[in-house]
């Protein structure tokens, strides 16, 4: 049997997509892998069909407990004998299934990093026959990526420690040009085989519209209603967030269900298979859902608030459309957001151990990620090509399908009330936060500036005549360009 005879007996395709076959004919020839590959391009195949041609054991490295039993509940369904080896699984469960797999019952074992440094996997892995390393998510190996692991470290220590090196291959959606460096120096991945495959979903169609409160909400619910036959995800920032719309959209009668970190394990797998086998049409969730959902026919992914990176943006949007029919990516933007993810990101608990440096390196690229992450609110340019460009794939070509490519744009100069803001801050000696500074422009008589002595200001009503709304796009939007409505 060949790799195309695997594809079509165990996963019921003809042929494979662009790159697979690339990475499949490495891998089988014994060489390391590397793929870069979009969401929805099928990167599972491209270790599993080899898996099932390769005489030993596959171990597949991903740090997603949902990911790795979806896997494994359709690898099973497909008759191929797979397990899992991760927290949700009692000591004597974990024993059995370590003691199977040497018995030759498994050709492929998901495994999280933190168990290759327990005794008992490492015992069973100087015995076993691995043919092949695979590490999912393979961006966590580097402090450049959005969700770096200190765990992943371990992975080269624990290839290392094999009697025999294996094939390693190595699998993510979302690398910039530094990341991808890393991941291959970091596995130390022996003259690899690197397939990247281009980040261009062309069949999603991209938007940023700026609105917030009661105008985002009527928007979103208009939305809906013109696509109430149709599949999507909204994604939110907040748990608050997530229940408030829930609640907005179902008293609207529209079919939908949410998902969040705060609702139990059952009611969480509940309406992920409500969603996914569409007995409820819309999803209302924040980032922790979606890893390993294979639904091809959601039609739209709106995103209530701005994301905290570019990566998290590509690959939730990257859920729509991936019968690669026509699908929409709206992303509603508001100053706030900024403020919003900052306050998370703050917030953010570390999984695993780091040193002072490495806190210090993740904290620095959380606020330049979100910075590029605004900047694409933002921005005047090709949407399609500022994401392109965001993960080293240049093109000077406007795609003709996201908002800015079919909106008009004027360029206003807005060096006067910048320089009013910065004297406004001078003058009251830095005491006090943007919304004092912006409400004293404005000329706002409240009890709280006059308590301040802020309307004794010179600046104090100098922009007057500019909302303002006006003047927080100035503060907050680093692009000198607006919409025209």
């Amino acid at each position: 049997m060949d790799a195309s005879q695997v594809l079509k007996q165990y996963f019921g395709y003809d042929s494979f997509r662009k790159g697979q076959s690339d990475i499949i004919e490495a891998i089988l020839q014994g060489r390391d892998a590397l793929a870069i590959m979009p969401t929805g391009a099928g990167k599972s195949v491209c270790y599993q069909v080899p898996t099932l041609l390769l005489p030993g054991i596959t171990i597949v490295i991903s740090p997603l407990i949902s990911l790795m039993q979806d896997q494994v509940k359709s690898l099973n369904e497909a008759g191929i004998n797979a397990a899992y080896i991760n927290s949700t699984l009692s000591e004597s469960q974990m024993y059995k299934a370590l003691d199977c797999a040497a018995n030759g019952k498994y050709k492929i074992i998901y495994v999280a990093p933190e168990r290759l440094e327990t005794m008992s996997f490492i015992t069973f892995a100087k015995k076993a026959d691995i043919s092949m390393v695979t590490i999912d998510e393979a961006h966590c190996i580097s402090q450049w990526g959005q969700d770096f692991r200190p765990s992943y470290l371990k992975i080269v220590d624990f290839i290392d420690s094999l009697s025999e090196r294996p094939v390693v291959s190595a699998f993510t959606a979302t690398a910039t040009s530094e990341v991808k460096t890393d991941i291959e120096c970091i596995l130390k991945l022996k003259d690899p085989r690197v397939v990247v495959t281009g980040f261009d979903r062309k069949n999603l169609y991209y938007s940023v519209e700026h609105l917030s409160g009661k105008k985002k909400d009527a928007y979103i619910a208009g939305y809906i209603k013109e696509h109430m036959d149709e599949s999507g995800i909204i994604y939110c920032a907040t748990r608050k967030n997530v229940d408030t719309l829930y609640e907005t959209l179902s008293s609207m009668g529209i079919s939908v269900t949410r998902y969040h970190a705060g609702l139990s394990n059952e009611e969480r797998k509940r309406n992920q298979d409500d969603f996914i086998y569409d007995r409820s049409l819309v999803v209302v969730a924040t980032n922790a859902f979606g890893m390993g959902i294979d639904k091809s026919n959601v039609r739209f992914v709106l995103h209530y608030n701005m994301p905290q990176s570019m990566e998290n943006y590509y690959q939730e949007a990257g859920r729509a459309g991936r019968d690669g029919e026509p699908a929409e990516c709206i992303l509603f933007y508001s100053p706030q957001d900024i403020m919003i993810n900052q306050l998370l990101l703050d917030s953010k608990e570390q999984i695993g151990e780091y040193t002072e440096e490495e806190l210090r390196v993740i904290r620095e690229q959380d606020v330049l990620r979100l910075r590029k992450m605004s900047n694409y609110c933002t921005t005047s340019m090709c949407l399609r090509k500022y994401i392109l460009n965001y993960f080293g794939q240049e093109t000077e070509e406007h795609c003709g399908n996201c908002s800015n490519c079919l909106e008009e744009f004027v360029e206003l100069d807005v060096g006067e009330i910048a320089a009013d803001v910065i004297e406004c801050v001078r003058e009251s000696r830095q005491r006090y936060g943007m919304t004092m500074i912006l409400s004293t422009l404005a000329g706002a008589n409240t009890a709280k500036i006059r308590s301040a002595g802020m309307n004794e200001l010179s600046v104090y009503g100098r922009q007057s005549k500019c909302s303002q709304q006006r003047l927080k796009d100035v503060v907050y939007t680093p692009v000198s360009y607006t919409h025209l409505r």
